[in-house]
């Protein structure tokens, strides 16, 4: 393998090496999530890190990288004598990653034959006091996300499995890459990062050459390149051990302690959190600088590093604040440094034992593209204000499915509960079906004293039960009989209330408009909620009824999405009145809604249907449209959970 790319040569993304060099010199601030579109060298920084840090004194033969100089409760303890020295790690969790390979599996034969707690370490004793490094950390299993945040907050693996329980040190830089059009991360999930940093490619001519011209000679030439750049990377790497050294003896003054409590006040954060990040990210800053105490300017570096993510309080906000936003949370910030504190005892300052940091994007990231309204020629009226969201009730797809793991539907999963064990297929040793299955045959094969005599056969694995992520594919009428009645802003309140259910049921979303003379896909499948959000704002309506194309439109979509992502199963949800005034071929649009309709139920396409007709005389079409789909049908003031119980499920069986 060649050496890496330089962290020095890196032309450009200032705010993401500063964060990168702050969490070098003070890990407790919580790692760093970074933002941002494919092909900006997300990667490449973040690897070239790991050769600044400095070299380790380890325990020779440690599997667990343990420091001599300091005691711990480690599994391949009580260590001896010596110290031997090596780089710091950079170590690299793939998206397909099991949760054995990240904490460590236990060998439950050897345990149950022989007696011995036998326990293979993961990637997080692995990355104990260097890098942890997540590519595409937004498309990792929930789960996995949930147990390495837990251990980078506590610095502990815990692997419990069957009964045995082993626990180590796991103390590591985290650094999580994301691209946003993949979909987002849970708010719980990337409130966790201490600092986000968003990056995007220079549209300066000047500095996108020399982006090339660096990268055509690393590859020309790894080592000599390399080389041109050793001595810079080697000051870098002088600066960080001086920081440490000098980060303890920092002080914060109450000034600058009242300065991040008023910012952090101005944006109305939960939580204590924030303000504990940015003291440390301020901190930090000091140490890098060489000063003796935190001044303003460091504050507003980790301001502008810790907080804009803060603001986000619904999935569908835009990420980053405005600069005039976060000039006026500095301003705060500025009187209340200046205000004498009266009150009672102030916090212990910037250390605590259960922050564990956050982040998300840095001001000025651009918002979703929002594209033109859709539709035919003619005039068009864009939809109303959105009605105000409600908590959605869960609509499933029935059956159990083999999906991308998520919260919405019943799938067969690596982790969840147990339903059975087999010898075929599953995840994880089924103990007692193991046991089960060795015990009668414990005399034949003349076994004596203590334990089982295990075989091959005799093993069965875990059949379990959880939960998956959906396709979920809307299919909403924007024609004038929906905006006659003024519903449309009913009907986007709805749909909004949906998508946020299903940005944290962690499904795959589409969307369908129809109107006019024909159906359009206003969002092909994508896991960027948020996206299809942008898109249902700017709704144009108005027009004639085209339902029989927009169902066959939708079955299009789900055509080609059952071949690109087979695993997935979809659900159709269709907002409508039912009224077919135009589109089709045989001259009749409702009889040939009804026939595409029918071509979704053969399909065994799950579908909903959410009658939006208004008024006290109804005509019922939209439970003929559901008739034919074999769907449930809904009024659109049923989708509120808080309004009314129960699970709805299609009515077609998977």
């Amino acid at each position: 393998m060649g050496a890496r790319f330089p962290f020095s040569a890196v032309v450009g993304h200032d705010d993401l090496r500063t964060a990168l060099l702050l969490n070098a010199v003070h890990p407790a601030i919580g790692g760093v999530l970074v933002r941002g579109e494919k092909g900006t060298a997300k990667s490449t920084v973040v690897r070239a890190l790991a050769a600044l840090l400095p070299e380790l004194d380890v325990v020779p033969g440690c599997r667990f990288g343990c420091d001599p100089a300091v005691s711990t409760d480690c599994p391949d303890g009580p260590h001896g004598h010596g110290s031997q020295r090596r780089p710091a790690r950079l170590v690299e969790l793939p998206v397909g990653a099991t949760e054995d390979r990240l904490i460590g599996s236990l060998d439950l034969e050897r345990a149950l034959t022989e007696g011995v707690r036998a326990y293979q370490p993961g990637l997080l004793a692995a990355a104990h006091r260097g890098v942890l490094y997540v590519d595409e950390v937004n498309l990792l299993h929930d789960h996995l996300v949930d147990l390495l945040l837990d251990a980078a907050a506590m610095g502990r693996a815990h692997v419990e499995r069957e009964g045995v329980s082993v626990s180590h040190a796991a103390s590591f830089l985290l650094v999580g890459t994301m691209n946003p059009e993949e979909g987002e991360l849970r708010p719980q999930l990337l409130d966790r990062f201490g600092l986000t940093v968003a990056v995007r490619a220079a549209r300066d001519v000047t500095t996108r050459a020399e982006v090339v011209r660096r990268r055509l000679a690393y590859e020309a030439d790894p080592e000599g390149f390399a080389a041109r750049w050793a001595g810079a990377d080697e000051e870098l790497a002088r600066r960080i051990v001086a920081a440490r050294d000098r980060l303890k003896g920092v002080a914060l003054p109450d000034s600058e302690l009242r300065r991040i409590a008023g910012i952090c006040a101005a944006f109305e954060v939960d939580g204590m959190r924030a303000d504990l990040v940015v003291a440390r990210t301020a901190t930090a800053h000091a140490a890098w600088r060489g000063a003796a105490e935190v001044a303003e300017e460091d504050v507003e570096a980790a301001v502008r590093l810790a907080l804009p993510h803060r603001k986000r309080r619904d999935p569908f906000d835009e990420p980053g604040l405005e600069e005039e936003q976060l000039n006026d949370a500095l301003q705060q910030g500025a009187e209340a440094a200046q205000e004498p504190d009266d009150g009672p005892e102030g916090p212990e300052g910037p250390e605590g034992p259960d922050d564990d940091g956050g982040g998300s994007s840095l001001p000025g990231e651009p918002p979703e593209s929002t594209p033109d309204g859709q539709g035919g020629s003619g005039s068009a009226e864009r939809s109303h204000a959105p009605a105000p969201a409600f908590r959605a009730r869960l609509l499933q797809v029935p059956g159990v499915g083999e999906g991308a793991p998520g919260k919405r539907s019943r799938a067969r999963a690596r982790t969840g509960r147990v339903v059975r064990s087999s010898t075929v297929d599953g995840a994880g040793l089924h103990l007692v079906g193991t046991l089960g299955a060795a015990a009668p045959h414990q005399a034949a094969r003349g076994r004596s004293g203590p334990g089982l005599e295990l075989r091959g056969t005799d093993l069965r694995l875990s059949v379990r039960e959880g939960k998956e992520g959906n396709l979920v594919l809307f299919v909403v009428d924007a024609s004038g009989s929906m905006a006659a009645r003024q519903r449309m802003s009913a009907v986007s309140g709805a749909v909004i209330s949906l998508l946020r259910d299903a940005y944290q049921r962690r499904d795959k979303v589409g969307v369908v408009t129809f109107r006019g003379r024909e159906a359009h896909v206003a969002l092909p499948p994508t896991n960027s909620v948020d996206a299809a959000a942008a898109r249902l704002r700017d709704l144009r309506t108005g027009g004639r009824t085209p339902l029989a194309d927009g169902l066959l439109r939708a079955r299009r979509v789900l055509e080609t999405e059952r071949v690109r992502d087979p695993r997935r199963r979809p659900l159709l949800v269709l907002l409508t009145d039912g009224r077919a005034t135009a589109g089709g071929t045989g001259g009749d649009p409702m009889r040939d809604a009804l026939r595409a309709a029918g071509l979704l139920a053969a399909d065994r396409v799950a579908s909903v249907v959410v009658d939006c007709e208004h008024g006290p005389i109804r005509l019922g079409l939209a439970a003929r449209v559901a008739g034919a789909l074999e769907a449930a049908c809904l009024r659109l003031e049923e989708l509120s959970a808080d309004q009314v119980a129960g699970v709805v499920r299609a009515a077609r069986a998977a």
